[in-house]
């Protein structure tokens, strides 16, 4: 217990540090979407995937880039990427793309000063350790950027409550759409 003891403590200091108004800025601007793109790499993209289907749980056009269903990315549409240093090449290349059809581009990320976190029109900033243990993190026992992942999972379901209370979606109206081929 001891170990999960000290995991919830250090998810507590991140979340203790969080811009509340953030999350609401970005629930809000995510309403406005006609559709979304959200795109991340290794543990990241795993966060950003997870995101793209609660988001999908409540009703809004969502998809994945890279994956086969996706379709072409226009101007109108808003792309959210997932890095936690914000100097993920894979990543990046994805913003830059979006950014030249003119795409709304949405970042979460530890480092507000990274490429990333310079290249949008709105950050989430969650000061939460990764694998490069830069100063101002908060500190972490846990190997690599896991404190950056629950971090941003939990911040990421924020939005995603802030969009269902916003929306009036109460659980059975998001169970309806989820999968039922299972």
């Amino acid at each position: 217990m001891e170990t999960l003891k000290t995991i919830i403590a250090e998810i507590t200091q991140v979340i203790d540090k969080l811009d509340e108004g953030q999350i609401v800025t970005f629930a809000s601007e995510l309403l406005a979407a006609p559709r979304v793109f959200v795109t991340g790499k290794g543990r990241s993209g795993l966060m950003a995937k997870a995101f793209a289907m609660r988001l999908m749980h409540l009703g809004l056009t969502v998809y994945v880039v890279g994956e086969t269903t996706a379709p072409a990315i226009e101007n109108y549409d808003t792309l959210v990427a997932v890095s936690g240093s914000g100097t993920t090449a894979e990543t990046l290349h994805v913003v830059e793309q979006a950014k030249k059809r003119g795409c709304t581009i949405f970042v979460v990320t530890t480092n507000p000063e990274s490429p990333l976190a310079k290249s949008t029109t709105l950050s989430l900033i969650i000061p939460a350790a990764t694998r490069w243990r830069r100063e101002g993190e908060v500190a972490t026992q846990q190997p690599l950027g896991s404190l950056f992942d629950q971090c941003s999972h939990i911040a990421l379901d924020a939005i995603c409550l802030q969009i269902a209370n916003s929306k009036h979606i109460d659980n059975e109206m998001a169970r309806e759409r989820h999968s039922n081929t299972e």
